[in-house]
């Protein structure tokens, strides 16, 4: 077992201070790591850069020879070693939903960027020790075991469950089945527990039944809502890590809350098991290229307000306008890109979160759920609804997620057409391959929705219902 202890060396000034104890040492050279970047957002981030001091001592106190090989790797001189205490100090200073931070009131941690492992022990058990005062609450979902003491199955599990602790934390909790929610909340927010509790429960109730079943036995919505304007969210095994703000915008807020909230629980499936072949398992030393960035975030973008919609808790005018927003922000922005999504996928790592030069690349979170809404209505007019996009993604469920197999972009293509029941050619090469404009394709399957999107003379779209009594319509949204 791999032991980690935490605490606040230093809260005014922001610093974490970190021990890592690994004992059981039967090797002459022990390599450690730190992770360059974090599931969620594909892109190093190359987290070293924010340790201030790094020590390692015997288990006598006495310092270990130790070499940085690479920005966040070190060799250490283990022969004769049977246990090592590793000592860092974080600098811990930023209040989004994939960093750390730290001050009087608040402890907030991404494991992932702070908390290294020796390299092939991974799969070992770890334990957290966490120096926090008596009074702090934790928002995690690691199991506690003790007071101010988490565990961790392994590695993968521990960096995939971000950590938020303070004395002014609330939280509540609604059941599905024997499945139990936890909803959390830092902040100037005052919360409608009443109603907040009766959207997220018909939501999930939504989700689980249109998948089977819930990967986790437990999940934890982790919102932090801030003064300033903020929006983000990630994903994680059993928690989502959301910040928002200002805390003063109201009903905007909480919009932004249940979309986002629903988002980032369909990824429990989509991404957490459902995975990319290229990504099972995750390497946290470099660049984990993949073609299926639109299956992970763009279906998951889709599926956020569209589970909202069906469950109730938005309108059909809630949903049209958060639906026109995508549209409006794919065919305004990147409509005519060069980049197909399977290049905008791959490119994640280079520039998929920077502005991008003109006409390059498109978003797999905007036009990915634009791909998603052309497939998920093609296959139900032929099908006459009796098949969709939720069979695609049960059938993905059944045959990856559940079996911890990743999947290829032809596995993706090849349950596709098995739901559709005939090639599907056409779509992959068009709207997945190519960089063929979509407005007149998706234009062509809205019309038989009630739905119509409107393209004046500047390029300036909105999405009108013509027929809001449509039966199409309502078999496709509720």
């Amino acid at each position: 077992m791999i032991h980690y202890s935490i605490e606040a060396d230093n809260s005014q000034n922001h610093f974490l201070k970190i021990e890592m104890e690994i004992a059981k040492i039967d090797k002459d050279i022990l390599e450690i790591q730190l992770p360059a970047w974090r599931p969620g957002r594909y892109e190093l981030q190359h987290f070293a850069r924010n340790i201030q001091k790094f020590e390692i001592f015997d288990e006598k106190g006495k310092p270990v020879i130790f070499k940085k090989i690479l920005k966040d790797r070190w060799t250490v001189e283990t022969r004769g070693l049977d246990k090592i205490k590793l000592f860092l100090t974080y600098y811990a200073n930023v209040q989004n939903a994939g960093s750390s931070y730290v001050d009087e009131k608040t402890l907030y941690v991404n494991f992932v960027n702070c908390l290294p492992y020796a390299e092939g022990r991974m799969d070992e058990p770890c334990l957290v020790n966490l120096k926090i005062p008596g009074n702090f609450q934790i928002a995690c979902g690691l199991e506690q075991i003790k007071e101010k003491q988490l565990f961790a199955k392994d590695y993968y599990e521990l960096v995939d469950s971000p950590l938020l602790a303070s004395p002014l934390l609330v939280h509540e909790k609604y059941q599905v089945g024997e499945v139990n929610f936890f909803i959390w909340f830092l902040g100037d927010y005052a919360v409608n527990w009443e109603k907040v509790k009766s959207d997220f429960l018909k939501f999930t109730e939504v989700q689980i039944a249109m998948m089977g079943d819930f990967p986790e036995k437990d999940y934890h919505f982790i919102n932090w809502i801030l003064p300033t304007p903020y929006y983000h969210g990630v994903e994680h095994k059993n928690s989502t890590m959301i910040v928002l703000g200002p805390d003063s915008e109201g009903e905007g807020l909480y919009s932004d809350l249940l979309g986002v909230s629903s988002h980032e629980l369909f990824h429990t499936w989509n991404i957490c098991k459902i995975r990319p072949v290229e990504m099972l398992p995750y390497n946290f030393t470099r660049e984990n290229y993949f073609p299926t960035g639109f299956v992970a975030e763009g279906v998951t973008t889709y599926y956020g307000d569209l589970f909202l919609k069906r469950s109730g808790v938005f309108s059909l005018e809630d949903y049209i306008k958060e639906l026109g927003t995508i549209l409006k922000r794919h065919f305004e922005q990147d409509g005519r890109a060069f980049q197909s999504l399977i290049e905008s996928s791959f490119d994640l790592w280079l520039d998929g979160y920077a502005p991008a030069i003109p006409d390059r690349r498109v978003s797999i979170y905007q036009k990915g759920a634009v791909v998603a809404l052309i497939l998920d209505l093609t296959i139900r007019f032929k099908t006459n609804h009796e098949k969709s996009l939720d069979d695609v993604m049960q059938m993905m469920w059944e045959r990856f997620g559940k079996k911890t197999k990743g999947y290829s972009l032809q596995d993706y293509q090849i349950i596709s057409e098995e739901v559709y029941g005939e090639s599907l050619d056409y779509y992959f090469d068009n709207c997945i391959a190519g960089n063929k404009p979509l407005e007149e394709e998706l234009n062509s399957l809205l019309k038989k929705t009630g739905l119509w999107i409107n393209i004046n003379e500047e390029g300036k779209i909105s999405l009108e219902v013509t027929d809001p009594e449509n039966e199409n319509l309502k078999k496709w949204l509720n």
